[in-house]
């Protein structure tokens, strides 16, 4: 039977509870959902990466990249990500930053975007990815 691996990048804290930031099992890397948190700094609690979509969804990709690098995959290994908004204003600024940020892949993954109001405050999006290795 393969083991389960907890994932978590250097990059972020440990988690506040018992889960992890990503898990993988075999071939298959499921990312926890990601918010817009800076990176880690020992002794201080997260911090978003500032108060606009923009500037929280760019740092929201890059944590999701962090812990889909920790576990050997890239972005063309995803082929599904959940997107969580606060906001349905930000449908259309969100699909922007998001087909600006993939315009290069070769194969994009299938998305679900919603809204959820359930962030904690200040946070404006949430992204979760599964990936397939090899």
């Amino acid at each position: 039977m393969t083991e389960k691996t907890a994932i978590t990048p250097p990059t972020h804290t440990t988690p506040p509870a018992k889960f992890s930031h990503g898990v993988k099992k075999g071939n298959i890397l499921q990312v926890a959902g990601q918010v817009g948190f800076l990176p880690a700094v020992e002794g201080q609690p997260p911090t978003p990466a500032g108060d606009t979509l923009r500037a929280q969804t760019l740092q929201t990709l890059a944590n999701v990249a962090a812990v889909l690098e920790e576990g050997g995959a890239g972005w063309e290994d995803v082929i599904m990500m959940r997107i969580y908004l606060t906001d349905t204003a930000h449908f259309a600024e969100f699909n922007e930053i998001y087909d600006a940020h993939f315009a290069d892949l070769k194969s994009v993954p299938a998305a679900r975007t919603t809204v959820y109001v359930g962030l904690p405050a200040g946070l404006l999006v949430e992204i979760d990815a599964l990936a397939v290795l090899g």
